[in-house]
């Protein structure tokens, strides 16, 4: 359900996405970003059909990283229509990044 992206693949995976996409900045060192990963996995199928999930692994992909300012991680940044629309930075708790995702999402039919 979360497909791993590059730098390369960023714009077509992201930018061009009929969906708003949500964004894991990451690395394999990073124990907060190892905390957060199965919260995301819970919200994308939570979230299947109106939310994207992808994640960036930041040092094989610094150029989308260095683009978008992400110093800290785990970065989550949620892009509609091209755009980012939200940013939550550290781990968090499930509810904290949920509330974040509603504010930008469209709601459910």
């Amino acid at each position: 359900m979360i497909s791993d992206i590059t730098d390369d693949q960023f714009e077509t995976e992201v930018l061009a996405s009929d969906l708003p996409v949500l964004v894991e900045f990451w690395a394999p060192w990073c124990g907060p970003c190892h905390q957060v990963a199965p919260v995301v996995e819970q919200l994308a199928e939570e979230r299947a059909g109106r939310l994207r999930v992808v994640k960036i692994n930041q040092d094989e992909n610094p150029l989308v990283s260095a683009r978008y300012r992400v110093l800290g991680l785990p970065t989550l940044l949620v892009f509609d229509r091209g755009e980012p629309v939200a940013q939550i930075t550290g781990a968090r708790p499930k509810s904290a990044i949920a509330r974040e995702l509603d504010k930008v999402l469209p709601a459910t039919a």
